[in-house]
């Protein structure tokens, strides 16, 4: 192996007015490596590599490729230095094939017939290389996530690209198909491929890489390699203090149920079946985790239970039916039996983000008479509450005339937490509970859930984060297509076993799961195109 990085990047800074997003970052990436880059939510990572990228020009500071002084004003002029980058959101045109969207902008000229003979030659060729096999004449928006992004790798290495950036890759995979796309690193590394992971996963840091840069509010910490840290060290690096990792709680104690559903049905605007007969049950002093990857329901039945969209079936809370239609079924009367709602958008769901933060707190429980002074409303009272729920949630700033826009996405989400967990709810629902929050908050969000159920409330927990799921649950449901495919206890089964079944593989293949997790996709797939016609 050369001593010459790949990438060394000297100096680099860049601000967005009066946020520094980068600060004076120098960092060397040798070939031939997996380089994983983590920080918390905003510390500057993807700013940093949309500069590497062409999307951004550095304010100051430098980028050398292979030992050799780098100017890349746009994407173009990173592809042509042999850079390819997979987006965390895919950029493929949804009802082009495969084929077309890998020579798109590669053209060879005006005739397209050369170009895609070219094109299917090399695929077939890249296909076999590294394990990335996908149909070209395939429509993208019959392929499923994990093919999909496939085919944004193939597209970077069909422009030969030697060094490829993959932004948090494994966000929308089941754990199968993240290990067969470590599969496909490890290939790509290998051949010799230099390829940079920006991932908030620290155990898939552990797992692939091998070295890990760590940044903390725009400047980069440390760089070391992989052996010789351990996850806790990392985490300690990305912000700042020793945090704990795994939640500590002492086993459940479950009482009588308090939430039960029976053949849950919901239909979509688009006429497609969204929930196809859920039942589930939910105890007081116990966590539900709903496993499964986006897209299958999950979102759906939170809505349905929260109020937000009608549906058919049985819902009672504490042994008294719900309506699940009509103007009774709105998250009103759902609060007032209840319910409490950490919807999964906090932005439009669950804030309005132009109001303060004192406002925000009281939003959906402001016709509470507690909060009424003859026709007007009580704002002192409210405010001074909304100030002690935010020292006790460690919002920061603890400043309630501050409009939610101005807080970061963890804190944003203390304040929602902070407004249904404090109206002792009998069930809360909470959906993926620390999306874009960073690991200091995590901690502290995971705390408060792991509370509120050892005070006896019922709460279903809805991730698409494992790691999150086995932490917090008491037992683990796992939806797939709008089903129930399973439930499980975290101690009586593993990542592979809920991974095969959050893609519908209820039987332990024999062969190589993946292919198992393909059919199950594709059956899907099928169901719902026909649906949709």
């Amino acid at each position: 192996m050369t001593d010459t990085p790949a990438i060394e990047l000297k100096g680099i800074s860049k601000a967005f007015g009066p946020v520094q997003a980068n600060k004076d970052i120098s960092i060397r990436v040798m070939p031939g490596t997996i380089h994983g880059i983590i920080g918390e939510n905003g510390a500057g990572k993807s700013t940093l590599m949309s500069i590497l990228y062409g999307f951004y020009k550095a304010d100051a500071g430098e980028v050398w490729i292979n030992g050799k002084k780098t100017e890349i004003p746009d994407s173009q002029a990173a592809i042509s230095a042999g850079i390819g980058m997979v987006f965390q959101h895919f950029k493929l045109v949804q009802n082009f094939t495969v084929l077309e969207n890998v020579i798109l902008g590669a053209e060879d000229g005006p005739m397209l017939r050369p170009s895609l003979a070219r094109a299917r030659g090399v695929l077939k060729q890249l296909s076999e290389e590294y394990e990335l096999s996908v149909d070209p004449e395939q429509l993208i928006e019959n392929l499923s996530v994990g093919h999909q992004q496939r085919v944004e790798i193939l597209k970077a290495l069909y422009r030969e690209a030697d060094i490829l950036i993959l932004d948090e890759p494994t966000g929308v995979l089941t754990p199968a198909e993240a290990d067969h796309l470590f599969r496909i690193l490890d290939n790509l590394r290998s051949e010799g491929k230099t390829i940079i992971l920006i991932t908030h996963k620290l155990r898939e840091i552990m797992e692939i890489t091998d070295t890990v840069s760590v940044m903390r509010r725009g400047e980069m910490t440390a760089t070391v390699k992989t052996a010789e840290t351990s996850p806790e060290q990392l985490a300690e690096l990305m912000v700042g203090r020793k945090v704990l990792l795994r939640v500590d709680k002492v086993p459940a104690q479950p009482g009588a149920p308090v939430l039960q559903v029976e053949n849950l049905r919901h239909t979509d605007s688009h006429g497609v079946e969204r929930l196809k007969g859920i039942s589930l049950e939910v105890r007081a002093g116990e966590i539900l985790g709903v496993a499964g990857v986006a897209g299958n329901g999950q979102s759906e039945l939170l809505e349905v239970l929260g109020g937000y969209a009608d549906a058919t079936g049985t819902v009672r809370v504490n042994g008294s039916e719900l309506p699940l239609a009509g103007g009774q079924a709105d998250g009103q009367s759902r609060r007032a039996r209840g319910i409490a709602h950490v919807p999964e958008d906090r932005q439009t769901e669950g804030l309005i983000m132009p109001y303060t933060a004192w406002e925000n707190t009281v939003f959906g429980y402001h016709r509470d008479p507690r909060y009424q002074s003859g026709p007007l409303m009580n704002n002192a009272m409210i405010r001074a509450e909304a100030q002690d729920k935010m020292t006790r949630y460690d919002v920061r700033p603890p400043n309630p005339d501050l409009a939610a826009k101005n807080f970061s996405g963890g804190n944003q989400q203390k304040i929602v937490l902070a407004r249904e967990i404090e109206r002792d709810p009998d069930i809360l629902l909470v959906g993926q509970p620390t999306r874009g929050v960073d690991i200091g908050a995590i901690e502290f969000i995971h705390q408060e859930i792991v509370r509120l159920r050892d005070q006896g409330k019922a709460i279903l927990l809805v991730s698409v984060e494992l790691d999150e799921i086995f932490s917090l649950s008491d037992r683990i449901a796992v939806m797939f297509d709008g089903q129930i495919m399973g439930e499980r206890l975290p101690d009586e089964t593993d990542q592979t076993e809920l991974g095969l079944l959050m893609a519908g593989v209820t039987e332990m293949p024999g062969g190589d799961p993946i292919q198992a997790i393909d059919a199950s996709l594709e059956d899907k797939e099928a169901r719902e195109a026909e649906q949709h016609d």
